[in-house]
């Protein structure tokens, strides 16, 4: 009463507090970061290594293996994660969720320095990445070009990269589609072993030479001198020169016994945008910085650099992110002008000062909301907004009472000061009842845990924000203005819109009211059947866990058999790629032949380079969600009779990374078992209906060629197994030994081979001498024999235990839950031999995940609501009776669902439990002045009927103001937040309108003691 009290006698403070709100929320609105999805990162890491030509076995054993031991010494470990194929490891750990990134993150690159001389010194290379959401490229542009040569297009795209990473809120730029280049040296054995130089040797040489060490400083005359030494190499001449032996007469150079040259490696990584060749740059920028606003820094670097192209080069800005978020906050922009315009119609009855005193709260309380916002460290992005949108039609509600009171005050005859203090102050403490209750149901929101709970948090914060601001402005300056600006109605009754209303509730809501009270029995009977047959629809409603996204954009993978070269890829891509570009409505084919694409979506992880993948990432013109699912649709059924290709149809799908929607894990050690189970379950999840793009990746095993080394006669030759090893390495792959730094300071391998060509045959074998312990070179086929055996295509481990991961995705159509439950009732019929054992993954696991310890955060929340409801009223019959409207709005909530055929997803779970508050702050209302009017000595029955009909009309106005505020976000159709407005709309109608009625029947049969 007295924060009341002096806002309205001290209304120039009052005043002038606010404009600096206001102020300083306005400063917010144009200087928080802006972007499409919430910032979050993951303690998550990924260990990637690359030992071109080595099996999945010789992986695990030589690189894998030692990794997950020492990674597994680390505390916090959650799970630890391991993809095994030819000559590729990724190894991802991920932490508990909460723990200290950068601190981990910091370990994890400790502990794998201290390995790194106990794995094989060849290892071409040991990347560490960590997850962020800043590495996800906001732009993908293609410099396309049929007949300029690569070192052209790597000019330019170098030239590009150097102009926009000048840009400060730049991240990173990256070129693709480039053949690496490298320093060739294809060694002479025959002149070797007339030489007699052994193989070592020339590595030492090399190695020695490429060494870079700083010969210190030293201090001479006063002065200091730094020593610069000889160096690293500074040109191909110098790596031709290099001495590998000298026996004091003649030296033997490089050059003697070897062709230098830069060579480019194999290209097995080709690109090309609509059809066309060329190579793509993608371009990440920096956390927490403003998308539209770097815009307009990059897109006249981009403008200016297209300008200045050869005319046989082009630039395509295919995918450029800051356009999308421009449409989707101008769209925003939009459905916030209609909300405000649907509140103002809903405010019409409160006469035209009431509604003008009501809309002022609006921008006040979303300045505000936005301060805090900022200050907390949030984001404006899609789930912000869409929170924004939610308050908006919560937020007038506290005003929307406390106007409606002061005039219900003034028709009394007070002043209108003495009516805005008294009003306000009668209604003080159930308004910050509600305003509380409604915080305790979003918390549960806020700290769900994992990454769906980092990913939606900001929607929850942006409620409790603006609706905290919207309890300061209701009890501080709605006052004030409402005693300068409210007059008596003309009319006692009030204007013709209230009239309306008060004839309604006078009429059929007081015949209703009275029989209800007349017929307590039927009345919840009633309702605690429409309880009860809401929750049997749930099944029917069906479960999910996140959506697809609507974005008009997917992907398209492309699968040739095990062994397939990228030339032979290619041939199937081009198929694919005609097919494609002739889409109605497609405006960019991104076609990456050998690797997947840059990394567009934040959930997506980047397929690494294996010869028979191949990738495109479809963008489509602005369309609608329907449209874009007939597209896939038509395209999965064109493409399923392609011969010599598996092709999937994806597209992008809201929430943490999954495998698949639809995932189950096969664990145990014996590779032969494990194929024949995951063989087991496939062909199960094949016979399930819902079921498509069933992946068995120990479907089909690959043929490798073994060299079966005989030890006797190496042992006669002076020959050991390691040295055998190596020479076969450097005949048929090559050996990286050393790097080079070229001109434009780029450091390029050295890599010492004896390949005359790039596609090496089962000839090279012929070729390859092995140097003995005297010198001589021994034919391999002298000390080893070739032989074809079969082997995995790859091997996973999940805690160091090995697995198999079996996967599909979901047809359009079908319910997630209800397919993933069908399959694993038959998974329960399927006989496993001791040592094995399955799990499902997927949407099931991401589900409990998401879930998790949510049962404490609900149980903090209802203790929470019974100790705010407890210190407003004082009994627990008063909290029960308040807290029974939660039941009636789940029935509309569900109702809506099934009606408009949305499912029970992860956001409709949030709505259902942000409806609880919702429900409880109007139920809040009727119980306190019921409890009001009998503390003036009414009798039970008359208070019941008089708060029934003098609280409706707040009710019913702050009801349609929050339906008012839901309705542009059912209307933006978006499969990832309108269900939520769906569940509030449904949930605030039924509750509204049964609460009307059965909370008064309640009331009259639990009516508490009250002290007249």
């Amino acid at each position: 009463m007295k924060l009341i009290s002096f806002s309205v006698k001290n209304y120039q403070f009052t005043i002038i507090f606010f404009l600096m709100l206001l102020g300083l929320g306005i400063t917010a609105l144009f200087t928080m970061p802006r972007g499409e999805d919430p910032p979050f990162n993951a303690p998550n890491f990924f260990i990637i290594s690359v030992y071109p030509g080595t099996s999945p076995n010789d992986m695990e054993k030589l690189v894998a293996d030692p990794i997950e031991e020492k990674l597994n010494e680390l505390n916090d470990i959650k799970r630890i994660r391991s993809t095994i194929d030819d000559g590729l490891l990724v190894t991802q750990v991920e932490f508990t969720w909460g723990t200290d990134i950068e601190s981990k993150y910091n370990e994890v690159v400790r502990e794998i320095n201290g390995i790194r001389a106990d794995l094989p010194s060849d290892l071409l290379s040991l990347d560490i990445q960590k997850v962020s959401s800043s590495d996800v490229s906001t732009y993908q542009l293609a410099l396309v070009s049929s007949d300029a040569p690569y070192e052209l297009l790597e000019l330019k795209a170098e030239d590009l990269k150097k102009q926009l990473e000048k840009i400060k809120t730049v991240k990173k730029v990256k070129i693709h589609g480039l053949p690496e280049q490298y320093v060739s040296i294809s060694i002479d054995l025959a002149k070797m072993a007339q030489l007699k130089i052994p193989l070592n040797k020339v590595m030492a040489a090399i190695q020695s030479e490429a060494t870079n060490i700083p010969g210190g400083s030293v201090d001479a005359g006063g002065k200091k001198f730094n020593i610069k030494t000889s160096g690293d190499y500074l040109s191909i001449d110098e790596i031709r020169n290099t001495i590998v032996n000298s026996n004091g007469n003649q030296s033997v150079k490089i050059k003697d016994i070897s062709t230098v040259s830069i060579k480019d490696s194999e290209h097995n990584y080709k690109t090309r945008f609509n059809g066309n060749r060329s190579i793509f740059i993608s371009l990440t920028e920096k956390e927490r910085t403003n998308i539209v606003e770097n815009y307009a820094l990059v897109a006249p670097v981009i403008a200016k650099f297209s300008n200045d192209l050869e005319s046989n080069i082009e630039l395509k800005p295919g995918f450029v992110q800051a356009q999308d978020v421009s449409k989707r906050l101008n769209g925003f922009s939009r459905d916030f002008t209609i909300a405000i315009l649907l509140v103002l119609i809903t405010l019409l009855p409160l006469g035209g000062r009431a509604s003008l005193v009501v809309m002022i709260s609006i921008p006040l309380s979303i300045a505000i909301g936005l301060m805090l916002l900022n200050m907390l460290g949030y984001t404006i992005n899609q789930l912000s907004i869409v929170g924004l949108v939610i308050a908006l039609g919560l937020l007038v509600d506290d005003s929307i009472v406390v106007v409606e009171n002061i005039e219900r005050f003034l028709r009394k005859g007070l002043s209108g000061k003495e009516a805005a203090i008294q009003a306000t102050g009668q209604i003080a403490l159930a308004v910050v009842g509600c305003t509380a209750t409604l915080i305790v149901a979003f918390l549960p929101i806020i700290f769900l845990p994992e990454g769906s709970g980092d990913f939606i948090r900001s929607l929850p914060m942006a409620v409790i924000t603006t609706v905290l601001a919207s309890l300061l402005v209701s009890l501080t300056i709605v006052p004030f203005i409402s005693s300068k600006i409210l007059k008596p109605h003309k009319n006692p009754e009030g204007n013709i819109f209230l009239r309306g209303l008060q004839r309604l509730i006078n009429g059929s809501y007081r015949k209703l009211l009275l029989y209800t009270l007349a017929h307590p029995v039927i009345t919840i009977v009633g309702a605690i059947v429409l309880f009860v047959g809401s929750i049997m629809l749930m099944p029917v409603v069906g479960f999910s866990l996140f959506p697809k996204s609507e974005k008009p954009m997917f992907l398209v993978n492309v699968e040739t058999p095990l062994g397939t070269s990228v030339n032979s890829t290619d041939s199937i891509a081009v198929q694919v790629e005609k097919v494609l570009n002739n889409v109605d409505g497609v405006e960019a084919v991104f076609a990456n032949i050998g690797k997947g694409n840059p990394r567009v979506y934040y959930n997506i992880a980047v397929k690494n380079e294996s010869a028979n993948f191949a990738q495109f990432f479809v963008r489509l013109k602005e369309m609608e969600l329907p449209e874009i699912e007939e597209r896939v649709e038509n395209l999965r059924n064109e493409f399923k009779e392609v011969a010599g290709a598996k092709i999937e149809v994806k597209q992008f799908e809201q929430g943490p990374p999954i495998e698949a929607p639809i995932a189950i894990r096969v664990f145990g050690e014996n590779l032969d078992s494990l194929r024949s189970i995951s063989k087991n379950v496939a062909s199960l999840m094949k016979e399930t209906n819902g079921t498509i793009y069933v992946n068995d990746p120990l479907e089909t095993y690959k043929t490798d060629i073994r060299v079966k080394i005989n030890r006797d006669k190496a042992a006669f030759y002076g020959i050991n197994t390691a040295e055998i090893d190596k020479t076969i390495r450097l005949g048929v792959a090559g050996l990286n030994i050393a790097s080079y730094r070229d001109e434009s300071g780029d450091d390029i391998h050295i890599r010492i081979d004896m390949r005359s060509k790039d596609h090496q045959t089962l000839e090279a074998f012929e070729k390859i001498y092995v140097s003995s312990a005297m010198g001589k070179l021994i034919p391999i086929n002298q000390i080893a024999d070739l032989s074809f055996e079969t082997s995995v295509p790859t091997i996973s481990h999940y805690d160091k235990n090995r697995y198999v991961t079996i996967t599909s995705y979901i047809q359009n159509g079908y319910n997630t839950m209800n397919v993933t439950n069908d399959l694993l009732q038959k998974l329960e019929q399927l006989s496993l031999p001791d040592g094995f054992s399955y799990e499902a993954a997927g949407e099931v696991e991401s589900s409990k995940e998401s879930f998790g310890g949510l049962g404490t955060i609900l149980l903090i929340t209802v203790f929470g609501f019974l100790g705010i409801l407890l210190l407003e009223f004082g009994t627990f019959k008063s909290t029960f009776i308040v807290l029974s409207v939660i039941p009636l709005g789940v029935i509309g909530a569900i109702g809506i669902l099934f009606l408009t055929g949305n499912t029970l997803s992860f956001v409709a779970v949030v709505g259902m439990i942000a409806l609880a508050g919702i429900e409880v702050k109007n139920s809040i209302l009727l119980v306190d002045y019921t409890n009001l009017l009998r503390e003036g000595g009414m009798d039970l029955d008359n208070a019941i009927q008089e708060a029934g009909e003098t609280r409706f009309l707040p009710i019913i106005l702050t009801t349609m103001t929050a339906i008012g505020g839901m309705i542009p976000l059912v209307l933006e159709n978006s499969p990832l937040y309108s269900p939520l407005a769906w569940v509030l709309i449904g949930g605030l109608i039924s509750s509204t309108l049964l609460t009307r009625l059965v909370t008064p029947v309640v009331y009259k049969l639990l009516a508490p003691k009250i002290n007249k």
